[in-house]
């Protein structure tokens, strides 16, 4: 039958619906996703340290999370820069997943209207939760608007009608362009002796969109004449006409086209990128793309009567932490305050402005009493929702919680968040002092009622603080600040953990921990009570809680409940014995470049089969697989990885398979029934030093604990969308496979929405059951709002839970998609050789249209002079700007209130040795205007939305 028709059988066979999620030497949608993140951020830090006259210092290709965020100065970022891209590229991946049969997710059947609304209301979604630095949420959408972006130059005609740019009419106002009415012939049927032209010729001479239809199951809806997309799962294939034109893979029938077609979806992604950037500026962008300096700071802090000495103590350590890391590379990314009390909690605060963060500090006052327990819970959990995932947070707080049912929820959004939750107690050694209002003298009286946190009532912050890898301090009042110093100190955005363990009740143990090279500031925190231990070095010297200015203890401190040891690093194998009949906990960290991130994956129950990301705790009694990604480190490799019991230490072992670029499968035949944490194991040729090349071991240790459970919850939160005044029902799932009974239901959300739920469902051993959680935000909710939906699954008894949380943006439909536009009123040039002494100045005037949203926020590229704005009538904008005629360039970048972005450029060369000094008013967009111009002897090119004249 030839070779042409033997390679078209090759063809045939493809298997992703979309660009191939599974690897092979196909590039695939996360490789294109990474790919345009790196480059586009890249960009984007090229453009700030410039800008800061720096010289900027780009990596070599291929590019790298580290290598970016190095080039970015930001170094210490590549962690949660990594974070992000994984977190986006898994979003991305989830369409196929979640939305495997909706057409309009992969542009299939033609569906180009719905399918490019699922990308331009995306994209508002994106800006708006931008605008209100709900970064989780964005980043969410970001990587489900990319997914269907990238598909339209897979399943579309667009490449093979020889375009060799983007549509950029996916994310802009106006027509796709042609595209084939429905009973419109496009294709013909596959021809074994040239498998590549099956697409009509008119359809391509024409310039007509048209995209593949796909169906899964055998009755075809395609109509008459039509493509298909094609591939083993394609039912339409096989009915005439036959065939396929998508380009997923190389094997895919128009495979030879794989390679343009995925550079397209790279070029696009990065199109969808810039716009952001224009319409969100460089450092939120960055923000969005987790570059950041350091780690957020986080404050819950109550503020009721008896915590005035607190919140002094707070200022001042708020004070001391600005002071000293404002302008390094420590610096904290975002500021964040919540304070709560009793009945109330929050607002919260957030900021980037370190000096507007500590007015919020000292807003705060200590007022009020009642009764003990406060809404300590509430505020955390308020925080756990707005801050940064991998956060630091510290609470404050002399009470009880009452709203502890809530306990559940928090540890739900700990888990889900990885941040790091720490506690500062002062209630155990002190007095609840309640105001009240003599009515008789009117006198302002004190009342002090003694108020002890008990043992039982302080598990609840022990357990949050275990949970999430974070301390639980109990101190006095008059020790506090030291207290948060001890801990602030060791919160560096390059803080890694070595070791955790926890005993309770306490008995004698001991411990090992492998220190590398790359570590410094090593630091040992020990919590509890009449804690003793003994040290050990890889050198074999000992050195025990009797004596403490020995050769292995640089410093240490003792504060509460808990002991800080610094130690003089050594590198090698460290041994630690601890002796004591009360709970302690055990933490071991220091400061690296190398970490990992890891996530459990399940098999996907879609077609495609493969993984996902799992988003709650993995299946108890399950085998396991975890992704393990090491980052910081381009020679360290994952050789062991573990599950270690908190408790006891034990240790479950995986077999450990390498991906490539740092990943890493490691495959577990058991989850360990309690608590456990990961720990990975590895070999690294890096050094702090430089000085040595030979591997080393090094080992770390995940913060958060993780719990298995025999509960699955799923949930399906449509496209994440709330709109104001209307419910949206999102239907939840829960299989049991433990003991049956009514399993408790309980959904909370951080805003204080309406919501509706079913309090029970009915399981038995092996069975599902479905659910529905309607919720609603009042009308006038603001556009851009993130509430978080947590529904929580308890199995009857309180012996088992699990959990679903989602992320849910609020969102006014948009109406206006038109970008907002520049007139040119005036330009004076007096440009000549000597370009230092002339100038030029630039007047115009922006709109937003008749039925635009108004004017943002306009702002400058590419040129260094100064600027003026000023309101006109008919809410437009005046835009004044004169710059040396040595910065010839400048781009006026102006944005809408929903993000929309105008991008007007312009450009003045002079033609002749000395030109006079002139004046002239210029219309660009007709003939007159033009020659106008022309006769000034000025060459001037004009951009104005893309479009450009050289007049």
């Amino acid at each position: 039958m030839g070779w042409l028709a033997a390679l078209c059988l090759v063809l045939l066979q493809t298997g992703a619906h979309g660009f191939d999620i599974f690897g092979g030497d196909s590039l695939n949608h996360q490789e294109i996703t990474e790919s345009a993140i790196l480059e586009t951020t890249l960009d984007v830090c090229r453009a700030v340290v410039q800008a800061a006259g720096k010289k900027f210092s780009p990596p070599i290709p291929p590019y790298t999370a580290e290598s970016v965020a190095h080039a970015c100065d930001a170094a210490k970022s590549s962690k949660s820069f990594s974070q992000t891209i994984e977190y986006i590229k898994d979003k991305n991946v989830g369409i196929d997943f979640w939305y495997f049969f909706t057409a309009r997710h992969h542009f299939d059947n033609e569906e180009f209207t719905k399918g490019k609304k699922l990308i331009t209301s995306g994209l508002s979604s994106v800006k708006a939760n931008n605008k209100r630095q709900n970064f989780e949420a964005a980043r969410k959408t970001l990587g489900r608007l990319l997914h269907s972006l990238q598909d339209f130059y897979s399943h579309s005609n667009w490449v093979e009608m020889g375009e060799t740019n983007p549509n950029s009419k996916l994310i802009k106002p106006g027509s796709l362009g042609k595209t084939a009415a429905k009973s419109r012939a496009t294709c013909r049927s596959w021809n074994r002796d040239d498998c590549t032209n099956n697409i009509l010729e008119d359809i391509l001479r024409e310039k007509i969109l048209t995209t593949g239809y796909f169906e899964l199951l055998p009755g075809s809806s395609k109509p008459n004449g039509k493509c298909c997309r094609g591939g083993q799962l394609d039912k339409t294939s096989s009915i005439d006409p036959t065939g396929g034109i998508n380009k997923d893979t190389k094997d895919s029938q128009h495979g030879h086209l794989h390679v343009k077609a995925a550079n397209m979806a790279i070029a696009a992604t990065k199109q969808v990128l810039e716009d952001i950037r224009l319409a969100v500026g460089d450092p939120a962008f960055l923000q969005l793309m987790g570059i950041n300096k350091g780690k957020p700071l986080c404050f819950v802090i109550d503020t009721m009567g008896s915590m005035g000495d607190d919140i002094a103590a707070v200022r001042e350590v708020t004070n001391s932490i600005i002071n000293s890391r404002v302008g390094t590379e420590d610096e904290p990314s975002a500021y964040i305050l919540v304070p709560f009390n009793d009945p109330d909690f929050g607002p919260l605060t957030r900021t980037t402005d370190p000096e507007a963060f500590k007015r919020a500090i000292n807003s705060l006052t200590a007022t009020g009493g009642g009764d003990l327990p406060e809404l300590s819970l509430s505020g955390l959990r308020f925080a756990l929702t707005g801050a940064p995932p991998g956060s630091d947070i510290f609470v404050f707080t002399d009470a009880t919680a009452k709203d502890d049912h809530l306990l559940g929820t928090v540890i739900s959004l700990v888990e889900q968040t990885k941040s790091v939750v720490n506690f500062m107690i002062t209630g155990s050694l002190g007095l609840r002092r309640r105001r009240a209002i003599n009515n008789t003298n009117n006198q302002q009286q004190q009342q002090q009622h003694p108020k002890a946190i008990t043992k039982v009532s302080s598990k609840v912050y022990a357990d949050l603080s275990q949970t999430s890898g974070g301390v639980a301090i109990q101190t006095t009042k008059s020790q506090l600040l030291a207290a948060i110093t001890i801990v602030t100190e060791s919160s560096s955005s390059a803080q890694v953990l070595l070791l955790q363990a926890a005993r309770s009740p306490g008995k004698p143990d001991n411990f090992t921990f492998t220190v590398d090279e790359t570590v410094k500031n090593l630091t040992i925190f020990i919590t509890g009570r009449s804690v003793t231990f003994t040290l050990i070095s890889p050198s074999g010297v000992s050195q025990s809680s009797v004596n403490l200015t020995g050769p292995l203890i640089s410093s240490s401190q003792s504060v509460g409940n808990v002991e800080t040891l610094k130690l003089t690093t050594q590198v090698g194998q460290w041994e630690i014995g601890l002796v004591s009949t009360n709970p302690y906990t055990l933490k071991v960290k220091g400061e690296s470049s190398i970490d990992f991130l890891s996530d459990f994956l399940e098999v996907s129950e879609g077609p495609l089969g493969g993984f996902e990301v799992l988003e709650n705790r993995p299946r108890a009694g399950a085998n396991a697989t975890l992704r393990v990604t090491v980052t910081g480190g381009v020679s360290a490799i994952a050789t062991e990885v573990f599950l270690v019991v908190s408790l006891t230490s034990e240790r479950v072992n995986s077999s450990v398979e390498a991906l490539g670029k740092g990943k890493f499968l490691a495959r577990f035949d058991s989850i360990p029934s309690g608590e456990f944490v990961v720990l990975v194991k590895g070999q690294s040729n890096e050094s702090s030093t430089r000085s040595s090349r030979a591997a080393t071991p090094f080992q770390r240790q995940s913060s958060n604990s993780i719990r298995a459970s025999a509960v699955t919850v799923s949930a399906e939160d449509l496209d994440g969308v709330l709109e104001p005044g209307v419910s949206l029902s999102v239907p939840f799932s829960v299989f049991n496979n433990g003991s049956g009974g009514s399993f408790t239901i309980q959904a909370t959300n951080d805003q204080g929405l309406a919501l509706s739920f079913p309090s029970t469902l009915p399981l038995i051993n092996g069975s599902m059951a479905n659910g529905m959680v309607n919720i609603t935000a009042p009308a006038g909710t603001a556009s851009g709002t993130d509430v978080t939906l947590t529904i929580e699954v308890n199995a009857p008894g309180g012996t088992d839970a699990n959990y679903v949380v989602l992320r849910l943006t609020v969102l006014v439909p948009v109406t206006d998609f038109t970008e907002p536009g520049c007139q040119l009123l005036s330009l004076q040039s007096n440009c000549s050789a000597d370009c230092s002494a002339s100038m030029w100045e630039l007047s115009v005037e922006v709109t937003d249209g008749v039925n635009g949203t108004g004017i943002d926020t306009i702002s400058f590229r590419g040129g260094n002079g100064t600027s003026n704005t000023s309101l006109l009538a008919g809410n437009a904008t005046l835009v004044s700007y004169n710059a040396s005629c040595c910065s010839p360039d400048v781009e006026i970048v102006v944005v809408d209130q929903v993000g929309n972005v105008g991008s007007c450029s312009y450009t003045v060369r002079t033609t002749t040795p000395t030109v006079n000094t002139t004046t002239t008013t210029a219309q660009p967009t007709t003939a007159a205007s033009a020659q106008a111009v022309q006769s000034l002897l000025l060459c001037l090119s004009i951009t104005i939305l893309g479009l450009s004249l050289t007049i």
